[in-house]
């Protein structure tokens, strides 16, 4: 995390440098410091697929909605990282647009599973 935390420092102050003169290259430096840490986030994933798939062993019948949990997690990060740079470079109603699509994307990726979840209430009422 300390890595981490001095590429987004150093980036800050790099684009500050541009800020006033050349705007344009600040956003660039600002839009490339966050695809690196970005990259770094996701190189250490390694670690968390293994225990996600170890997991999906344990779980048995339950194991057909773990792709669907993963698509939606998956889909918050990559929708909040993309309404962060978009926000960055001063287009906020394009990053509250996308933010809205991908909340619109869980919800219907997350049906079956809580179509799944009204059968189980369902048995047991019933």
């Amino acid at each position: 995390m300390v890595k981490v935390a001095l590429l987004g420092v150093v980036t800050i102050f790099c684009a500050l440098l541009f800020k006033n003169g050349k705007s344009e290259y600040a956003l660039c430096i600002s839009i490339c410091g966050c695809i690196l840490i970005f990259s770094y986030g996701i190189s250490k994933l390694s670690g968390v697929v293994r225990l996600v798939e170890q997991l999906k062993g344990y779980m048995g019948e339950g194991a057909v909605y773990f792709p669907l949990l993963l698509k939606m997690v998956g889909i918050t990060y990559l929708s909040e990282f993309a309404a962060g740079l978009c926000r960055d470079a001063g287009y906020g109603a394009l990053g509250g647009q996308v933010e809205l699509a991908g909340k619109l994307s869980i919800m219907a990726v997350s049906i079956p599973v809580l179509s799944a979840l009204l059968e189980t209430i369902e048995g047991f009422l019933a």
